[in-house]
This record gives structure tokens, C-alpha cells and sequence, in this order.
């Protein structure tokens, strides 16, 4: 974190020099190219390297300093008085304007943006509340990342809530990006959260989801997704469509749980029957359970290189779960070299006697 800081700080102070570096740069050069050769209507990049980071006041007086120091080299290259120094003048005065007109501009898009994050940031407190890092026996840890680096929001979706029934769970991705995609997300945590407390069953919960988007989805849009529900030595589940989870036992191995027949997403139910059949794997103390969207096993790197999350996941093994998966998530950015293309959410469930 101080070497983070300390980046930051440098890269300020190094921005805020640049426009009087560009300055002192172009008198340099200028003085040893002697009247021969014109170097100042490079004066310029002064004001012009301040539009960029600085505001308009700034920006201003950058640009003053800039048409100071034009003054006296004017007169060393035999132009002040003639009509190519009121040219240069007039040049870096005209800059200058146009440097304030888009420093401003800058600003109050930066401004925008940062009330763009402020109600983006509230939606998602109330969208997608924190998951409880305990839950009986279970050590919950999460890991979110929007494709929509300004919104900081998107399709992906989950919950972890402990009912009367047991601790329950819903991992899924909505079809679409974008505030449609949002909405869509909303009206199935909502319905999950009153299902998950009234329904004995996860199949009757999954009934209550689907009820739900036929009411509010058209025929083409739908959600892949993860019921979940804990029991005595087992997790029972329910797969609309969604990747499979990885189940890492605490022997060390992995293993891929495949559903035992392939399930329709959420809200494609008038498609036909395709209810998803309900399994129950072993999940014991020591077991870890990872589940995760589309987003995180369709990232691709430079090369086009799905990300391997198979092999990658070993990294989970025998570490703090919240710990492990931060550096699960650090090493599928570092893989992408890049903004994600699509959001990425991982929940991972490890077993352990409570303390």
C-alpha cells in the first residue's frame, strides 16, 4: 500500500511539473539553436500539458508564464515588434484559451463521472449487499469485477442468506450488460431473498424465480444460474445453465461438478421442459467450493488464451479463503493484461468446524 501511495504521489508531482518542464525545455533548446531556427511556438505545450491535468485557473497561468518567457526570447530572435512575434503571441494566447475551454470541459466530465460512481456504488450496496464472511460452518469469501470500470456494476449476481431451512445460496449471470442487465439482477435477488425463507425446497424456490421473470423478462432474455443449499456433510444443487463448480477437496484434489443433466437458464421455461434435476455432492469439513460466472473462464489474454481456472485454482488450497481468492482474481487481470470484457464473480464456500 506505500509503494501504491507513494506511485501516486510521484505521478502527481511529475504531472503537475510537465507544463513548466515543456516550457523550460523549448527556451533551451531554443537558445542553443540560436535565430537560425524558431522553436517558440513550441511554447505552447505548456498550456496544453496543463488543459490535461490541471483545472482552468492553472491552465491559465501556465499559459501566462508561457507568452513571459516568449517576451525575451522574442527579442533574442530578432522578431518582437514584428509581425511574425505578434503571430507567435497571438498563437499561444489563442492555445491558452482553447487549454481553459477543455480543462473545464475535462473537469465537469470528471465530475459526471464521479456522481456516475457515487450512485452506481449506493445501487450496488443495496443490489448486491455484502456476503456474510461466516455462515455457520462455512467461511464465505467473494470476488466481484465489472466490465463497466465506471459503473463499478453490472450483470453478475449472488447471494448468501442463512434460513430456517439452512444457509442458501445463488450465484448468476444475466444475458446483456448494461442498466437493463441491472434491473434484471434486482428482480431476481428480490425474489430469491423472500423465496429463500418461505419455500422448504430448492426446487420450489427455483419456481419463484422463474414466476418472477416471466412477469418482468421478454421471451428472448434469461439468467444463468446456481441454487444452493448446505446440509449435514453436503450441499445440495441446482444448475439453470450456469459453468459448473469446482469442488476442492481437502485431500488436495479438484473436481468439476457437473450437473446430472442439463438444465434451462431462468426465464426460459416456456421453451419447454428443462427443469434441472437437484444433486447432492459430499461437501465435509475441509472441502472448499468455488463457484463462479462466465466472466472469469471466458477471459482471454493477449494470445486469445481462455483463462485456465482448473489449473489456476490451486492457489485456493490451504490459505485464508478471502486472501486466496484475491489472489485468484489479481492473477486472472494479470492473465487478461487488461479491462475485464465481461463482468467476473467467484463466491468460494469453505467447510470448517466453526470456532
Amino acid at each position: 500500500m506505500r509503494s501504491r501511495l507513494s506511485a501516486r504521489f510521484t505521478s502527481h508531482v511529475t504531472l503537475q511539473a510537465l507544463p513548466f518542464a515543456a516550457i523550460a525545455a523549448v527556451t533551451v533548446i531554443d537558445l542553443m539553436a540560436g535565430t537560425t531556427l524558431g522553436f517558440l511556438p513550441l511554447l505552447t505545450l505548456g498550456p496544453t500539458f496543463a488543459s490535461v491535468y490541471g483545472g482552468v485557473r492553472r491552465t491559465f497561468v501556465v499559459g501566462g508564464v508561457a507568452i513571459l518567457v516568449c517576451l525575451p526570447l522574442s527579442l533574442y530572435n530578432d522578431v518582437l515588434g514584428r509581425w511574425q512575434g505578434y503571430v507567435i503571441l497571438a498563437t499561444i494566447a489563442a492555445v491558452t484559451g482553447a487549454s481553459m475551454l477543455a480543462a473545464r470541459l475535462r473537469l465537469r466530465r470528471e465530475r459526471e463521472l464521479a456522481d456516475v460512481r457515487r450512485v452506481a456504488e449506493a445501487a450496488q450496496r443495496v443490489l448486491l449487499r455484502p456476503v456474510p464472511r461466516r455462515a455457520g460452518d462455512l467461511a464465505i469469501a467473494l470476488s466481484y469485477t465489472s466490465a463497466v470500470a465506471e459503473a463499478r456494476i453490472g450483470g453478475d449476481l449472488y447471494e448468501v442468506v442463512t434460513t430456517p431451512y439452512g444457509v442458501r445460496l445463488l450465484i448468476g449471470d444475466v444475458q446483456g450488460k448494461g442498466l437493463e442487465a441491472v434491473e434484471t439482477a434486482a428482480w431476481v435477488l428480490g425474489a430469491f431473498r423472500e423465496a429463500a425463507y418461505d419455500e422448504p425446497g430448492l426446487l420450489a424456490v427455483s419456481a419463484r424465480l422463474e414466476a418472477t421473470l416471466e412477469r418482468q423478462l421478454d421471451e428472448e432474455a434469461f439468467v444463468t444460474a446456481i441454487l444452493a443449499e448446505v446440509d449435514d456433510g453436503g450441499i445440495h444443487l441446482l444448475n439453470h445453465g450456469h459453468p459448473p463448480p469446482l469442488l476442492l477437496g481437502h485431500d488436495g484434489s479438484v473436481q468439476k461438478v457437473e450437473p446430472p443433466e442439463e438444465g434451462l437458464a431462468l426465464g426460459l421455461a416456456s421453451l419447454g421442459p428443462g427443469e434441472p434435476k437437484p444433486q447432492r455432492v459430499p461437501f465435509v469439513d475441509g472441502d472448499q467450493l468455488l463457484f463462479y460466472t462466465d466472466g472469469v473462464i471466458e477471459a482471454r489474454d493477449p494470445g486469445g488464451a481462455f483463462y485456465p481456472l482448473d489449473e489456476r485454482v490451486q492457489v485456493l488450497l490451504s490459505r485464508d479463503p478471502q486472501d486466496a481468492l484475491d489472489d485468484l482474481r489479481a492473477d486472472l487481470v494479470e492473465h487478461v493484461g487488461g479491462p475485464l470484457l465481461d463482468d467476473a464473480a467467484m463466491l468460494l464456500l469453505h467447510r470448517q468446524q466453526a470456532a
